[in-house]
């Protein structure tokens, strides 16, 4: 089996992985908001980790992507 197949099928797993939390993050902040009252700070760091999880996808996603020359 070749490395950069093993490699691209671990790199897509974990994109999987990180999608499914990124939705997961994204049902916590929209109850979060929707409750009357809710903690500002806890809100914050889920934003945070969303668009950090967000940023790991687009790097794992574009390592996949072939180099295309100009």
């Amino acid at each position: 089996m070749n490395i950069a197949f093993v490699e691209m099928d671990a790199i897509e797993r974990r994109i999987v992985e990180l999608k499914l939390e990124h939705g997961d993050l994204g049902l916590a902040i929209d109850a979060l908001v929707s409750a009357p009252v809710h903690d500002e700070l806890q809100l914050k760091r889920l934003k945070k980790r969303k668009l950090l999880l967000k940023d790991q996808i687009s790097f794992l996603e574009a390592q996949l992507t072939p180099d295309i020359p100009a």
